[in-house]
């Protein structure tokens, strides 16, 4: 039978891969180039936890035009 502690430490890893996933989303959407943004990504899956905090401090954010939301409900405007 499975140790809670295990299940504790395979929540914390989905929980990482999921944050790690939306980063590299949210770096694709930027409006960097693409060298700067396949560099971004293998840093985020060469180094899961570490990756994120450089990418939290220095990382590519913005969004380009186009991939926000798409009716003005939904807009900041």
């Amino acid at each position: 039978m499975i140790e809670p502690v295990t299940y504790f430490w395979i929540a914390v890893a989905v929980i990482i891969l999921l944050v790690d996933l939306w980063a590299i989303v949210s770096v694709f959407r930027s409006d960097k180039a693409d060298t700067t943004k396949a560099l971004w990504a293998l840093v985020l899956l060469a180094l899961p936890v570490i990756g994120l905090g450089i990418w939290g401090v220095w990382g590519p954010r913005g969004i380009k035009r186009g991939t926000g939301p798409s009716s003005p409900e939904h807009s900041k405007g």
